[in-house]
């Protein structure tokens, strides 16, 4: 059987200036599904950027990646497809066991469900360390009720020599539900670059500059970021603001709605706004690459998941001084102090996710000031610095490093 794998190596030409003791750094394998916009992945490559020199890295998508690698900036990684088929490739499966013997990692970090089996191919490849990933939920599964989904967890567990939950409440599911031993399990929650994610200084009009004066600064600007699939349910928050301006018709004169992102659900979501006759006070660019700018372009960052494991749009949303409102679901309770940094509410209630973006209208300087409470909350509990700390002791102890 031939391998099929792509390889796209994020590299400075190779010199001979490269040292001989970094060439024999452990090489760490990340195992995920796919590598696309998403918090997962951006999480991945915010950690390979800025992780300590003395471990290398190479990115293992089971399906495919798009140009979302070029985020990876270290020199050196790559990022290898297998091309998995639908349903169980097997195939796949042998794919990957001949990759690993050739790579020889001395750790593979899988992540989420879809890449979990995995771990047992690296055991068979020989490699030392195995480390798991839980980053947080989807519809086919929302709560972590699927009984089939937990066994193969448990199952799984004697491969696995370290979990890592990206929330708390992943972490208690994970020893409560799952019955992974808590010596086996660290929460570490994702950081933010909160150098990339700013407050605007003065008001930012990348938003009005493409979208026309129709979002200009003299608008309040309602924004969320996110793939557009049902767990995200960007449908709530159209319909909160279609309430909001059905009861509020002056509304219709300054308020704005921004939907970013792209997913299977962007030709739906398009239809509602439709149907609300909405689609004049919206705007739906698609997947960006200028979010730090159009963050400063917002006045409220919205978050209407139906459940979260450690959202890094909020994270970005509060370092880049902005009130947050977000579902009280999942690990969004750990990031949002309600009241302080943000409001919570229920999830799929456009009622009350209306009410809390009414109150922030009604009062844009208590916005702006629980904006500045939301920079300071991420500046101080949620530091990019920190993450990546955690995850070198991670890696440091399953190696015995001695730092």
């Amino acid at each position: 059987m031939s391998m099929r794998l792509d390889s796209v190596e994020r590299l400075q030409p190779r010199s001979r200036d490269r040292s001989r003791s970094a060439a024999r750094a452990p090489l760490i394998a990340h195992i995920v599904f796919s590598l696309d916009v998403g918090g997962l992945e951006n999480g991945l490559v915010n950690l390979i950027n800025h992780m300590p020199d003395r471990y290398r890295h190479v990115v293992i998508c089971l399906s495919h990646f798009t140009d979302f690698r070029v985020r990876i900036r270290r020199p050196g990684v790559r990022v290898l497809a297998l091309h998995k088929r639908p349903g169980k490739d097997f195939g796949m499966y042998v794919r990957l066991w001949r990759l690993l013997r050739r790579l020889q990692p001395q750790i593979v970090h899988t992540r989420n469900y879809g890449a979990m089996d995995t771990a047992v191919v690296a055991a068979l490849a020989n490699v030392p360390f195995r480390v798991h990933g839980e980053h947080g939920w989807d519809m086919v599964d929302l709560h972590g009720d699927n009984l089939k989904y937990r066994l193969l967890r448990r199952i799984l567990r004697p491969l696995i020599q370290r979990h890592v939950a990206v929330s708390n409440d992943l972490g208690a599911w994970l020893t409560e539900r799952v019955r992974i031993p808590e010596a086996q399990v660290s929460a570490i929650c994702n950081g933010v670059d909160t150098d990339k994610f700013h407050p605007a200084d003065g008001r930012e009009h990348a938003i009005a500059a493409q979208a026309g004066d129709n979002f200009g600064p003299d608008k309040f600007l309602i924004g969320t970021i996110g793939r557009l699939d049902a767990v995200k349910d960007q449908a709530t928050l159209i319909r909160a603001f279609a309430r909001l301006i059905t009861e509020r018709p002056a509304l219709a004169q300054t308020a704005r709605l921004v939907i970013i992102g792209d997913g299977p659900l962007h030709g739906e979501l398009r239809a509602l706004l439709e149907q609300e006759n909405l689609l004049h006070l919206c705007w739906l660019p698609g997947s960006r690459d200028d979010i730090p700018a159009l963050l400063r372009s917002l006045d409220l960052f919205v978050l209407p998941s139906l459940n979260e494991g450690i959202s890094n749009t909020i994270l970005e949303a509060m370092a880049s001084g902005l009130p947050v409102v977000a579902t009280d679901v999942g690990g969004n309770p750990e990031l949002v102090v309600d009241g302080e940094t943000g409001r919570l509410v229920p999830p799929a209630d456009p009622a009350a996710l209306a009410g809390a973006i009414e109150d922030y209208m009604a009062a844009p300087g208590k916005a702006a000031a629980v904006g500045r409470a939301a920079r300071q909350h991420a500046e101080r509990d949620f530091s990019l610095k920190a993450m990546v700390a955690a995850y070198t002791r991670l890696y440091d102890g399953l190696m015995k490093v001695d730092i």
